[in-house]
């Protein structure tokens, strides 16, 4: 499943390198800490590697 949004986007790169060990899991915050917690790295990956091009900054409330 795609990112939704940029925020989204970078999130799941965040909680992807904590993951792997790039990166501290306590330096994580909000929902890349969420997302390191409940998503394998596969679901994290395709996250991640979402295309920023066309995305919202932030997706809006419906």
């Amino acid at each position: 499943m795609p990112a939704k949004s940029k925020a989204q986007q970078k999130a799941a790169g965040a909680a992807l390198a904590a993951k792997r060990g790039d990166m501290k899991k306590s330096e994580l915050k909000g929902a890349s800490r969420d997302m390191e917690k409940s998503m394998t790295e596969g679901e994290l990956e395709e996250l991640a590697e979402t295309k920023r091009k066309n995305l919202p900054e932030r997706k809006t409330a419906k």
